[in-house]
């Protein structure tokens, strides 16, 4: 099941004049926090381990990691069966974006009163680090329901 396609946003509603990139920028944030947290699907670990060290070591952005190693396209087999299950409660689910989950986050936290748009945040770890704690506290939050 494709979560999100850099496609659905650069083909769409896009503002004129960005890089068709910047329609990944949001998906590679929150790639890069999957990465790591180590919620990555066996088909990366098995055949993007380097790639995933270039990320984890801040080489290599996670919107480098959708476009070069994902086709642009985030996937259900790039996430492990947490992540999965993480993911469809917080990111998207078969009804799409899920109502105050990630994408309501990221437009708090990286764009409301700094940038234009969600397609106009700048794709740099220090916006990945803004977002992070708070994708973490939701991960936390998630497990302990989990646990219940």
């Amino acid at each position: 099941m494709a979560i999100d396609r850099m496609d659905w946003h650069y083909g769409g509603d896009f503002p004129e004049g960005l890089p068709e990139e910047n329609g990944g920028t949001h998906i590679g944030i929150y790639l890069a926090w999957i990465i790591n947290n180590g919620l990555e699907g066996d088909f990366h670990r098995e055949e993007s381990a380097e790639e995933l060290e270039k990320v984890r070591k801040r080489e290599m952005t996670g919107r480098d990691f959708l476009q070069k190693m994902c086709d642009e396209k985030f996937w259900d087999e790039d996430l492990s069966e947490e992540g999965y299950d993480f993911t469809l409660d917080y990111y998207s689910n078969e009804e799409g974006y899920v109502e105050g989950g990630y994408v309501s986050d990221y437009e708090k936290v990286l764009v409301e009163g700094k940038y234009e748009s969600v397609y106009h945040v700048d794709d740099t770890w220090e916006n990945y680090d803004k977002i992070a704690s708070v994708i973490t506290q939701k991960y936390e939050q998630w497990k302990v329901k989990q646990s219940k």
